[in-house]
């Protein structure tokens, strides 16, 4: 873990909260408690939302997973599978779905990664594949913390094993994710971000904050000097290269109404 001190929620600059525009923010773990969002989150959503904060997950969960709750909660978009497509509430109902990738190349990947798929079941004991894979367009997941255990060592062999395939790899509080493509978490933000609203996101990164809860989310504390964690992340702090500025005292659903309220707080 990089030295440093990770500060309470009480030290956020209140004229930084005050000017910023939109909050982007992990789901599992961070909005939610096993697989359904807090009741505390989805009315902190709320609150941001009629304050005028654009809202904006970014989860390794898939586009299928992902498209009743972007229909339903109150957001611009969600970003899925670590940043590779974008479901679009529709004010007629449903979602509209936008991808990095053209069709051809995803079909390309999705048979790739199907082959690695197997090879991880096959050689990794205890191995398998997350319960929401149907749902997956562009990416894998295998399951190390939902509704399968595996060790820390398992992890890592799964992980080598996408790696060794060419693929991207990454580490949620859940599952093991890996892709095809040069999309993450930080692309994907500056891609929707973009496509939404016209706008380079590293132009007014200061006035956008981020928060997470475990080593996929490490891109975006490194990137975000408004960034933030709740305090689930304490089982991941060993593991992180990059830390959040900032820690909500309370866990999940908690924290993420934690951080709402103080960004609510210093708002005019």
């Amino acid at each position: 873990m990089p030295e440093a001190t990770l500060q309470p929620l009480s030290a956020l600059p209140s004229e930084a909260l005050a000017g910023l525009c939109g909050l982007l923010t992990d789901i599992d773990d961070t909005l939610t408690s096993d697989g359904a969002i807090t009741a505390d989150a989805l009315d902190a959503l709320g609150r941001l939302r009629q304050a005028g904060l654009h809202l904006i997950p970014i989860t390794g969960r898939p586009a299928g997973w992902s498209a009743p709750f972007a229909a339903c909660w109150p957001v611009d978009a969600i970003v899925a599978e670590n940043g590779a497509v974008a479901l679009l509430p529709q004010a007629s109902g449903g979602v509209h779905k936008i991808y990095q990738q053209d069709a051809a190349t995803r079909q390309r990947h999705f048979e790739r990664m199907q082959q690695v798929l197997r090879r991880i079941e096959q050689e990794v004991p205890g191995a398998l594949r997350a319960r929401d894979s149907d749902g997956r367009e562009t990416d894998i997941a295998i399951d190390h913390s939902e509704f399968t255990q595996l060790p820390p060592e398992r992890i890592g062999q799964a992980v080598q094993i996408m790696r060794s395939e060419g693929m991207n790899a990454t580490v949620s509080s859940i599952h093991i994710n890996g892709w095809y493509g040069s999309h993450n978490k930080l692309e994907g933000a500056r891609w929707i971000v973009q496509q939404l609203f016209g706008r380079r996101l590293d132009d007014e990164i200061g006035r956008w904050a981020y928060v997470g809860d475990s080593t996929n989310d490490q891109l975006m504390f490194g990137h975000f000097p408004l960034s933030a964690a709740v305090a689930n992340v304490a089982r991941f702090l060993p593991e992180l290269q990059a830390l959040p500025r900032y820690l909500c005292r309370q866990e999940r659903g908690a924290g993420f109404a934690e951080l709402a309220d103080c960004i609510l707080s210093a708002r005019p």
